[in-house]
Parts: C-alpha cells; sequence; structure tokens
C-alpha cells in the first residue's frame, strides 16, 4: 500500500481549488479541502495535514489569523499561495512561520518542487531531533521500520500517514516506558502546542483502528489513564 503525504488546499475560489485538487492528486498527494478558515483549522487540528496550502483571502477570516494560531503550536509545513504581492504582505507571512509564499499566478512545476521542499525539510527536521533511531522494533505481528517511515503489521503496511507514523515511532523509540500525553504532543507538534490532548486522541484513534486487531483491546499501544500511552517492549 503505498503511504501518500497528505495536504490541505485551504482555498474559496472553486475554479482554483480544483485546479489544486487536480494537479496534487495526478502527483500522488492525498487532497483535503477548505473554502473557510473555520473549515480550515477545524482540518488542521484533526487531521494533521503533511502541509497546507493557504490562500489569504477567505470570507470569514484573513489567512493570516489561520498562520498565526498554528504557529502557536505546529511546525507543519504551511505555503501560502496568494494574489497579494506587495513585499509588506509576503514579510509578515514569512514572519508569521510561513514555509514559503508563491503569488498567483503561478506555474504547476514550481509549485510542486516548492511542495516536495517543504515536506522534505520538515521531515528531515524531525529525524534530526533528538536522534531519530534506525533499524526496525518487532513485537509480535507489528514491526516498525525507522528506515522506512514503515510501519507493518503481520507483514502488511499499516498504512499511516506520516504524523501517525512519527507517534508510533516515538512510543518505539521508548519501548516499554510511558510516554505522557504532553511529552508526546511537544515531540511531534512543537513545544508551542497548547495543552488540548483532542489532536492526539483523533491521531491514536486512527492508528489503532489500522494496527489492532481489536482497538477497544489494544496489543501494542496502551492508554495509560490520565498519564498517557505505552507501546509493548520488542522481541
Amino acid at each position: 500500500m503505498e503511504i501518500k503525504d497528505r495536504i490541505l488546499v485551504v482555498e474559496d475560489d472553486k475554479r482554483i481549488s480544483s485546479f489544486f485538487k487536480t494537479v496534487l492528486e495526478s502527483n500522488r498527494y492525498d487532497v483535503i479541502m477548505a473554502s473557510t478558515g473555520s473549515e480550515a483549522y477545524s482540518l488542521i487540528t484533526s487531521q494533521c495535514p503533511d502541509l497546507v496550502i493557504l490562500d489569504l483571502g477567505l470570507p470569514d477570516m484573513d489567512g493570516m489569523n489561520i498562520l498565526r494560531s498554528v504557529r502557536e503550536w505546529s511546525s507543519m509545513p504551511v505555503i501560502v499561495v496568494s494574489a497579494r504581492t506587495h513585499e509588506k504582505d509576503k514579510v509578515e507571512a514569512l514572519d508569521l512561520g510561513a514555509d514559503d509564499y508563491i503569488t498567483k499566478p503561478f506555474g504547476t512545476s514550481e509549485l510542486l518542487a516548492r511542495i516536495r521542499t517543504a515536506i522534505r525539510h520538515s521531515r528531515a527536521a524531525f529525524l534530526n531531533q533528538g536522534g531519530a533511531p534506525t533499524g526496525t522494533f518487532v513485537s509480535g505481528g507489528l514491526t516498525i521500520d525507522y528506515d522506512k517511515h514503515r510501519v507493518f503489521v503481520d507483514g502488511t503496511d499499516a498504512g499511516l500517514t506520516q504524523n501517525e507514523y512519527k507517534i508510533v515511532s516515538l512510543l518505539g523509540k521508548y519501548a516499554g516506558k510511558v510516554m505522557t500525553y504532553d511529552s508526546i504532543i511537544k515531540e511531534i507538534w512543537g513545544p508551542n502546542m497548547k495543552n488540548d490532548n483532542r489532536i492526539l486522541r483523533v491521531n491514536m484513534a486512527n492508528i489503532r483502528r489500522k494496527i489492532e486487531k481489536n482497538p477497544a483491546e489494544p496489543q501494542y499501544i496502551f492508554t495509560e489513564v490520565g498519564v498517557g500511552y505505552r507501546i509493548v517492549e520488542p522481541d
């Protein structure tokens, strides 16, 4: 099973959003769409995309507000794609934490190249954070392949998203030990993440659905109620 990077496109113009969807899906990305700022922020916190393409001129708020809110807790890549060409808009977006700023109109090849670069930089930063493990973790039917960034169950790719993989690999790094909710959130989403476990619970529910035979009675990742999560020790 191919694991596709998930991109959230935040754009209220239907023609442009349709163009984005067509181009990205044809280049093997998983695409989710939002046409308002409130919808975008809800999808960012629940779906944890690998990258956000953000228009600034949204019907309910300025896209800068979304960027500002996301940067309070996450370092996920954000590329601003906007018709605003003034230097002050570019400077403001980059100062707020945008990874890149593309002005409309733009070329498809340029957009795809900048997406690849932003995702590559984000992944490299994660690997360099605290020394990412290498090799494999094996416990029963569960295998974490740190080199391939994949998780397998009984030899079959579990189909985890990149954020889901990051969580499982982090737990594997500290196998047998309980990691608190707060420590996981800060490792995955950054030190400024607010104390809200919802985003982690959503991801963990998806992980268990993919790797556990019965998510209600897990074999591999256990909840220490009120504290955090623990993965089984390796064989």
